[in-house]
Order: C-alpha cells, then sequence, then structure tokens
C-alpha cells in the first residue's frame, strides 16, 4: 500500500554506514524528479506536475528536510483545489502534517475533510484518518469517530483486493481504538461500545467528525467547504 506503509528509510539496516546508500539513493530519485518537473511543457496537465512535485514532498519527508516539503506542499495544495485535483489536495495535506511545522493539525484537518468529502483513494483517506486517530487521546471519541469513518469509507469506496486490506487495517485500527477507549477487549463488549457511541450511524457520527475537524482547525479552513460541496460528483 502506498500511504499506509511504515516510513523506515533505514529498515532492515544493521548500522549507520549502510544508511548511507539509501539517503544517496533518495537525494538522486528528487533530483529526477526535479529534472521531469523542470522538462515539463508549459501546457503540461496539471495534474502531472503536481504528482512529479508532491512525490518530491514524500522524499524530502523521508531525509528529514521538513521545512522545505512544508513549502512545495503548501504551494501544491492551493493549486489542487484551483485545480479541482483533490486526490493531490489530501496528499499535500499528508506531506505537512508529517512535517512538523506549527500548522500540521490544521493541514491535517482540512485533508481529513477533503479525504471523506470527495471519493479519492480510500487508502489515502484511511491514511489521514489513521493521523487523526494518533493525534488523539486514549479515551477520546474523536478517535473512535475517525477509526468508524475509515470504516465506513472503505466499505462504501474500496473494491476487490483494497478493499480486502483496508477493511482488514481499519477493523484493527477500529479494535485499538475500542481498547484504549474502554478497554474494550469481547465482541459483545465491542458491538455494545459502537452502539453506545452511536458509531454504526454515519448520520450521526459524520457530523461529530465535522465538530472534531472545526476544533483542531481552530476554525481556520483555507477553502471555502460550502463552495467545495458543489463540486462533489453525483456519484460520490
Amino acid at each position: 500500500m502506498k500511504y499506509l506503509q511504515t516510513e523506515a528509510l533505514l529498515e532492515g539496516n544493521e548500522c549507520s554506514n549502510d544508511a548511507i546508500p539509501s539517503e544517496q539513493a533518495v537525494k538522486l530519485h528528487l533530483q529526477e524528479l526535479q529534472e521531469q518537473i523542470d522538462a515539463l511543457p508549459a501546457d503540461a496537465p496539471v495534474d502531472e506536475r503536481l504528482q512529479l512535485t508532491l512525490d518530491r514532498g514524500y522524499g524530502l519527508l523521508e531525509i528529514n528536510a521538513f521545512e522545505d516539503a512544508w513549502k512545495i506542499a503548501r504551494e501544491s495544495f492551493d493549486q489542487a483545489i484551483q485545480a479541482e485535483q483533490w486526490l493531490r489536495a489530501v496528499e499535500a495535506c499528508d506531506i505537512m502534517f508529517q512535517s512538523e511545522q506549527p500548522d500540521t493539525l490544521k493541514a491535517l484537518a482540512q485533508g481529513v475533510w477533503l479525504g471523506v468529502t470527495f471519493p479519492i483513494d480510500p487508502e489515502l483517506s484511511v491514511a489521514m484518518l489513521q493521523h487523526l486517530v494518533d493525534e488523539s487521546v486514549d479515551r477520546s471519541d474523536g478517535a473512535a469517530v475517525a477509526a468508524a469513518t475509515a470504516c465506513y469509507l472503505v466499505d462504501l469506496r474500496a473494491e476487490e483486493k483494497q478493499r480486502e486490506d483496508l477493511q482488514f487495517f481499519t477493523i484493527q485500527l477500529l479494535g485499538q481504538v475500542a481498547r484504549k477507549h474502554s478497554q474494550v477487549e469481547e465482541q459483545e463488549i465491542f458491538d455494545f461500545w459502537m452502539e453506545q457511541l452511536e458509531l454504526k450511524e454515519p448520520e450521526k457520527f459524520l457530523p461529530r467528525l465535522a465538530k472534531v475537524l472545526d476544533v483542531i482547525s481552530n476554525g481556520e479552513w483555507w477553502y471555502d467547504r460550502d463552495e467545495l460541496r458543489g463540486k462533489i460528483p453525483e456519484e460520490a
């Protein structure tokens, strides 16, 4: 999986010397991506340019170039919103969140809202909701609502092998939240917990998610949500 993979640049390396080629490889890849961007014609599709640029952003995260990653992602975010490239906008938010800058939580709120509202790759939507779970305190209802939303989106949007993989992941995520929230271990208690928190009814937990996002964004939205709602595809 692309977005939920473990980000461990040094995974499997046994000493610091082994890490040098990996970092060099990332830097070489970054250079190649920049060359591809520079070679794009002026009339190249916006999505193509954004994809290459955001791939650079993810690469910069791998070498801990967090400020540069944030700058690239923030500029790409505005371009993606203008071009109605929702997947790229959420990728930009994912990069900004991982950049550990002052407004990372605001970026997370923007990305979760877009990832839930628009029918983008469900794996990325789940990844953003997982970030929200990770940022929540153990007994937070917000974590439960985020995990339930992840399960709901997978059921709604994922297909075939991706659906199977993401269902397994999101069920495990929801179970983990239940244990941290209320020490839930048994299936019967889990079902009761779901009912008590109204996590089986999207019409109830989705508005609660919206309130959580308003809180972590501090009410500062980088786009007009009412305007964007009018751009939701009819099949979404």
